[in-house]
């Protein structure tokens, strides 16, 4: 089926983009029309990613530190100097840290994940959001926190691990690989004897996810102009 969601001449700004998410985000948008603003404090990375966009994408790439407010300031402000304007912003940026227990777990690397991912997303909208208030008006952002709402709600009451996301490079896609990333995650599930649940956007992963043994119980659509968000149930293995 064809892809009919067009983005020309969008200016969108995407955090951590030298990243295997952030990498394909840019490149998705770019292919979609979308002018692109890419932002990763790894200027090699960085470099890499941008070159990988079609010939035709309009992008800027800048290197900055998402928990440093003067840097935030000023990827923003290069934005608006180059093209005028803000309608997309994907706050992207973030890291996991250790996977360790808390008894064990190092100070100054839970202080870096919250100053990354939540200082980093932070100061983004502190410095975004006024731009894209008076540019492009209040109409986007609300349908964004309606939607934001709507899949909160239909979180379930039980206990269960959380699938906030899993992309795969789309040089990458077709050979098995959000197959194999998905099957890591579950067995950190089972072995825990826990649920798992996750929100998906795309239709056409609904198989993808029906065979790691999830079944939709909820179809969210928060607003009539919002596409559709599936709620997706894995019950826990019995250990």
């Amino acid at each position: 089926m064809a892809d009919r969601i067009r983005l020309d001449g969008k200016v969108a700004i995407v955090t951590g983009a030298a990243g295997v998410i952030g990498t394909a985000t840019i490149r998705l948008l770019a292919e979609r029309g979308a002018r692109i603003v890419a932002v990763d404090r790894r200027e090699p990375d960085l470099k890499s990613s941008i070159a990988d966009l079609p010939a035709t994408a309009q992008a800027l790439a800048i290197t900055a530190d998402v928990t440093r407010e003067d840097e935030v300031a000023e990827y923003v402000r290069a934005a608006v100097d180059k093209f005028s304007t803000v309608d997309i912003f994907y706050n992207n940026a973030g890291i996991e840290g250790e996977i360790a227990p808390i008894t064990n777990y190092p100070l100054e690397t839970f202080r870096r994940v919250i100053e990354v991912n939540v200082v980093g997303v932070f100061l983004g909208l502190k410095h975004v959001l006024p731009i894209m208030l008076k540019l492009t008006g209040i109409s986007r952002l609300s349908r964004g926190a309606s939607m934001a709402a709507a899949m909160e709600h239909a979180h379930p009451d039980l206990p269960y691990f959380y699938l906030a996301f899993i992309a795969v490079a789309p040089s990458l896609q077709g050979a098995g690989r959000g197959s194999a990333l998905l099957r890591q995650t579950l067995q950190r599930a089972d072995a825990a004897g826990a649920h798992a649940y996750l929100e998906n956007s795309n239709p056409r992963n609904l198989a993808l996810y029906e065979r790691a043994g999830f079944s939709v119980t909820q179809e969210i659509k928060a607003r009539a102009d919002a596409p559709p968000v599936y709620a997706m149930w894995r019950p826990a293995k019995s250990k």
